[in-house]
């Protein structure tokens, strides 16, 4: 009798265990709970081992089930590395592409940009999350995270998509009541609207300016961590804020706001961010070079620049 645990019930439990949910994993894979516990009692049969401690509402993995899942996620890991390896070689990409990226670069422009290069690769499945979060892409099981700012996890690849920075704007309603600011020292006496993108320090802002980096801390009566928010409170009239250029210059060209202390920027760059292991991918590899190609040039491209 073979007693080696089967790749696709090392699968199920892998699923399960990051999870922490037999219904959360079976709705996962699409299959029923009692499917994904059968899978699971029968590896553990295997394996001699109890991999979950189960009550009547929650599961914990074990001591022996922490080990046999970091076994388990090495060897699914390379069973897909080989098998992404034989599909490069492939003229047409294909599988499941799992990315993840903010709310509204999501919503305006990657979703369009990923339909787009589905029509052009039928065989790619797209799955597509937006998360206003700092994403684990090893741990969650993405291929690409597309985010604003630096990447700082040394452990995956970054991959650059287009330049851009923040800026200062207001309404001009609110410059009329408060007057407009001369040095960045004087944005401390004034009503800021902080938006707290992923690592940010909170109500700390760093900008580029003369003098090099320079940090100013703010305060205000209103923060948000969806930048949606925080410029509808800002074309209002409730304060100081900083976005993203490619998020305000439709708002600044039609008056709406107006941009202060224009020698001062934060870059904010849009990367891509792969594990070492989906860098080589064929799907991950046409992903990123279509992305690129149309959030620069495309229909669906950042607006960069900012009219005076």
């Amino acid at each position: 009798m073979n007693n080696e645990p089967a790749l696709m019930d090392l699968r199920v439990f892998s699923i399960a265990a990051r999870l922490g949910s037999f219904a959360a994993a079976a709705k996962d894979i699409g299959k029923s709970p009692a499917y994904v516990s059968k899978r699971i009692a029968i590896l553990e049969q295997q394996l001699g081992i109890r991999l979950f401690h189960r009550t009547t509402r929650r599961i914990h993995i074990t001591e022996e089930g922490e080990m046999v899942y970091d076994y388990a996620r090495r060897i699914i890991e390379n069973m897909t590395s080989m098998t992404e390896l034989v599909a490069s070689s492939k003229l047409e990409p294909s599988g499941l592409l799992r990315i993840a990226t903010s709310m509204r670069l999501g919503r305006h422009h990657v979703a369009h940009i990923l339909t787009m290069l589905e029509e052009r690769y039928p065989k790619l499945e797209i799955w597509l999350e937006l998360l206003d979060r700092h994403v684990d892409i090893l741990e969650e099981g993405y291929d690409i995270d597309i985010r604003v700012g630096d990447p700082k996890q040394p452990h995956l690849i970054a991959h650059r998509i287009t330049p851009s920075r923040r800026i200062l704007c207001a309404a001009p309603s609110y410059i009329a009541k408060r007057g407009m600011p001369q040095t960045l020292a004087d944005l401390a006496q004034h009503e800021c609207l902080v938006f707290r993108d992923r690592e940010q320090a909170f109500g700390v802002w760093r900008l580029h300016g003369p003098k090099g980096l320079e940090t100013v801390k703010v305060n205000g009566r209103y923060g948000s961590n969806h930048s949606d928010v925080v410029r509808t409170w800002g074309i209002r009239g409730l304060g100081i804020f900083m976005l993203s250029v490619w998020d305000i210059a439709r708002y600044i060209e039609d008056g709406s706001v107006i941009q202060i202390l224009p020698a001062y920027q934060e870059f904010a760059d849009v990367w891509a961010t792969t594990s070492n292991r989906s860098a080589n991918s064929a799907k991950v590899k046409v992903a990123i070079e279509f992305i690129k190609e149309q959030l620069c040039d495309g229909p669906y491209a950042l607006n960069t620049r900012v009219v005076p």
